[in-house]
């Protein structure tokens, strides 16, 4: 995993030396699947010639937690394990509330203060904004919780499309296996890039895909595709003629002749998924019919959906379907030609020739 797939604010603020000690934030509900990734990334090997971590897990205080899947684990150590630790992950749970007491927040706050590397992701990116670490940085986490982490700390600039957001010290991923990428990155900007894929290799976790192995992976069903609401399956419509465009959630509100507030609360009951998940959705959906059945760059396919960047379109894909738009289009591509394509937007309503506007969905 290469750190084009990170979204670098700025350059990074690494510590003077690299990481060792390795301090993981468990608190009741934690992901079962966060615990073992990080475990597996961070063990000791250095029988195998790589760098010797420690890896410890803490909690707000010790006992007995019970995991998401209801497994329950006896964790030894309280917030006084960050004291020492170079890197402090903060991991997903499905335990709610998503606060964390104070003890823990001054741990934390300490360790960064002492020059530790803070991480999170997925909803332990809301744990880690519970400090002020985050305020006036960028952060992302699951795709789905982004307008909750954005609303209910306005100080954070949340970065939805990232797998990952870089900001020195400070370091955010999103849900599920976004997990393994932000901690690769990590591995290779603290360590190098032989470190990252040697240990990728090792724990089996970095597979390179050859065109021969790839499995067809389509895009999800459409979400809301038997949506009643005339007045919102007209916004739908409308809104996929127009993917190219930066489109916000004001921008779909207007069109239905509602408040965002209103429209935001009535697409989710209809749908199930907010307005920017959508978007995202269908952006992702036309872009895999172009690659399956044009000829156009993947530039001109980044400006056709509305992505800001080849680079953004490839990390969706990559989170989306395991590997890269390129390498997709190498194995299921088909035979349409870009005139055909013309035809087909001309049919549709969409304009291919406007100028690309920076996707402001939020």
């Amino acid at each position: 995993m290469e750190k084009s797939h990170c979204v670098p604010s700025r350059p990074s603020a690494a510590p003077a030396c690299f990481f060792r000690s390795v301090v993981a934030y468990a608190t009741q509900g934690v992901s079962s699947f966060g615990l073992s990734v990080a475990s597996n990334i961070f063990t000791d090997r250095s029988h195998v010639g790589l760098p010797s971590f420690t890896y410890t897990v803490c909690a707000d205080e010790g006992g007995v937690l019970r995991t998401d899947l209801g497994l329950l684990m006896e964790v030894e150590h309280g917030p006084e394990a960050m004291s020492t630790a170079d890197l402090i992950i903060l991991l997903p749970t499905d335990g709610r509330p998503l606060t964390v007491r104070p003890p823990v927040i001054a741990a934390i706050e300490d360790a960064y203060r002492r020059g530790a590397i803070i991480a999170a992701y997925g909803t332990g990116s809301f744990l880690l904004a519970e400090t002020a670490l985050l305020d006036g940085h960028r952060a992302t986490t699951d795709w789905c919780l982004a307008d909750e982490l954005a609303d209910r700390y306005p100080t954070i600039t949340v970065e939805p499309e990232a797998l990952y957001v870089d900001e020195g010290r400070i370091v955010t991923g999103a849900g599920a296996v976004a997990g393994i990428d932000m901690f690769l990155h990590l591995l290779r900007r603290e360590h190098g890039p032989a470190v990252s894929d040697a240990v990728a290799e090792e724990a089996m976790i970095a597979p390179r895909c050859e065109a021969g192995q790839l499995h067809h992976v389509s895009t999800p069903p459409d979400i809301g595709a038997g949506v009643d609401d005339t007045r919102l399956a007209d916004v739908m419509r409308w809104t996929r003629s127009r993917l190219q465009q930066a489109l916000s959630v004001d921008d779909l509100a207007r069109h239905a002749l509602m408040s965002t507030r209103t429209f935001a609360r009535r697409f989710r009951e209809a749908t199930g998924t907010t307005p920017h998940a959508w978007i995202l959705h269908q952006r992702l959906a036309r872009a895999e019919e172009l690659l399956e059945t044009t000829d156009l760059s993947i530039q001109k396919i980044t400006q056709l959906v509305g992505f800001r960047s080849a680079g953004v379109l490839r990390d969706h894909f990559v989170k989306r379907h395991g590997v890269s738009p390129r390498d997709y289009r190498r194995v299921f591509g088909g035979h349409r030609t870009v005139d055909e394509v013309g035809r087909k937007q001309a049919d549709d309503g969409s304009h291919a020739d406007r100028e690309l506007v920076t996707d402001t969905t939020k």
